[in-house]
């Protein structure tokens, strides 16, 4: 479950999942619901494979969520789904998306960066939660 906060200019990103895999996806579907207004009309129809390396959870989401919005901002993707697998050595992932179509795709938010501010990844009496504040 993922869900969009106010944050004074900025904008939140949250998600709870059962397990850090989950959380991680939850959370690249959050960032696409913040920047198109139906992010269901996105369709999986390309593959991608992302390897991010890094051992600190706080920082791998960062630079997972920072991965996802370079791939919009230089090849205009968006993308659908995210099969997440988190190990000792960082972040594997195959995502599914398509090219940015504006016939189908009404922008959200200007995503315009990622941020450190409130960044948190933590485990709750067995689940996950995550937060983020975008810059938009």
């Amino acid at each position: 479950m993922y869900e969009l906060f106010e944050h004074t200019a900025d904008l939140g990103l949250r998600a709870t999942a059962p397990t850090p895999d989950a959380l991680f996806a939850e959370m690249a579907a959050c960032l696409v619901s913040a920047m198109v207004e139906d992010p269901a009309r996105v369709q999986p129809a390309q593959e991608l494979q992302i390897e991010i390396a890094g051992t600190d959870r706080e920082f791998l989401l960062f630079d997972w969520l920072k991965e996802l919005l370079l791939r919009f901002e230089t090849d205009r993707m968006l993308f659908a789904a995210f099969d997440v697998r988190i190990g000792e050595a960082g972040v594997t992932a195959t995502v599914r998306g398509e090219p940015f179509d504006p016939d189908r795709h009404t922008f959200a938010h200007e995503v315009k960066a990622i941020t450190y501010h409130e960044l948190k990844v933590v485990e709750i009496d067995g689940a996950w939660l995550a937060e983020v504040i975008v810059d938009i």
